[in-house]
C-alpha cells in the first residue's frame, strides 16, 4: 500500500470521507480538513475554509457539483461547484451533537445522521434543514447509504438497522441479526445486503434484510467501511491490519496485504484504483491476497 503524494499545500492528516465528483475526489477529516484532488489522488489541494470541527461525512448529488459535508457540532457545508468552495449552512445549538453520515439525494435534497438519533434532512439545497426522531433510543446512527432500487438504509449502534422506501420520509426497523454494533449496509442488488460491524460481523441477507446469514471472516476487527467495485468484487476495511476482498459477491472474505493503520472510507477512483482514506490520510490499496 502506497500513500498518494500531496500537492504544494499540505499532506492530509486523518480522513474520514470522501466522494468522487466527477473526475475529482472530494475527502474530509480532522480540524475542517477539506481536500480535492483533479488527479486520483497523486496530488492535493487544501480548500480554503474557517471550520475547526472534524469532519465526519461527504456526499455529492449526481450531478457531481451540489455537495454537502457534515461533522462535529452538527455542522452541515455545502459546494455548488463541486467543491471548490464550500459555504456553512447548519450548525447545532448544542456542541455534543455530531453528524457522522450524510447522503445527497439530488441537487436539492440530502439527509444527515448522527450521534444519538440525529438525523436532519433538507428538501431546498440547504436551504432549511429539519431535525426529526427515527428511533426512540439515543443510539449512534453510523452510516446511511442507498440501493440501486432507491430504498435508503441506516446502520447504527446496538443492532439498529433502518429501511425508507419513500427517499427518507418514512423509517422502519429491520431485523437484525445480532445486537452489537454496525457500521454499514452496503446494498449490492434490490434484494441483496451487506451489514458489517464490529468483530468481524459481516451478514448477508438475499430477501432485502427480512433474513440474514452469517459470513465468516478471518479477522475479529472492526469493519468501518464496506465498497462494491466496478468487478463487482467487494472490499471491507476497518481497524489496522482488517482488509476483506470477496469475489464471490459477499458469499465468502479472505484477508489481502495487511494494513499498517485504521481505515475508515474505501472509494473506487475513474481510474479504478482503489482508494483508503483514515489515519495515514489517503493511500492506494493493493488488493493482493495474502
Amino acid at each position: 500500500m502506497s500513500a498518494g503524494a500531496c500537492g504544494a499545500s499540505e499532506r492530509p492528516g486523518l480522513l474520514l470521507d470522501g466522494a468522487v465528483a466527477g473526475r475529482d475526489i472530494i475527502v474530509v477529516g480532522e480540524r475542517g480538513a477539506i481536500f480535492r484532488s483533479a488527479d486520483n489522488g497523486r496530488t492535493w489541494e487544501r480548500a480554503a475554509s474557517l471550520m475547526a470541527s472534524t469532519l465526519t461525512g461527504i456526499s455529492f448529488a449526481g450531478d457531481a457539483k451540489h455537495g454537502w459535508v457534515v461533522g462535529h457540532e452538527a455542522l452541515i457545508v455545502a459546494s455548488a461547484d463541486g467543491g471548490r468552495s464550500w459555504q456553512q449552512q447548519y450548525k447545532g445549538a448544542n456542541p455534543e451533537e455530531s453528524f457522522l453520515d450524510v447522503l445527497a439525494l439530488d441537487a436539492h435534497r440530502a439527509i444527515a445522521v448522527g450521534a444519538y438519533g440525529l438525523l436532519a434532512d433538507t428538501s431546498d439545497g440547504g436551504a432549511t434543514w429539519h431535525k426529526r426522531k427515527v428511533i426512540d433510543d439515543d443510539y449512534h446512527l453510523n452510516r446511511i447509504t442507498r440501493g440501486p432500487g432507491g430504498t435508503l438504509y441506516i446502520a447504527g449502534e446496538h443492532g439498529t438497522l433502518l429501511r425508507s422506501t419513500d427517499e427518507g420520509a418514512q423509517w422502519t426497523r429491520i431485523a437484525a441479526p445480532y445486537e452489537g454494533s454496525f457500521y454499514g449496509i452496503l446494498p449490492l442488488d434490490p434484494h441483496r445486503l451487506l451489514a458489517h460491524g464490529l468483530r468481524g460481523h459481516v451478514y448477508r441477507s438475499t430477501d432485502d434484510g427480512q433474513s440474514w446469514e452469517r459470513v465468516a471472516t478471518p479477522q475479529p476487527v472492526l469493519l468501518a467501511a464496506a465498497l462494491r467495485l466496478k468487478s463487482n468484487d467487494i472490499v471491507l476495511a476497518g481497524q489496522a491490519r482488517g482488509l476483506l476482498v470477496s469475489r464471490d459477491f459477499g458469499r465468502s472474505f479472505a484477508a489481502c496485504t495487511e494494513l499498517t493503520t485504521a481505515v475508515a472510507e474505501l472509494l473506487e477512483l475513474p481510474d479504478g484504483t482503489v482508494l483508503a482514506l483514515g489515519e495515514s490520510g489517503a493511500a492506494i490499496l493493493s488488493l493482493t491476497p495474502r
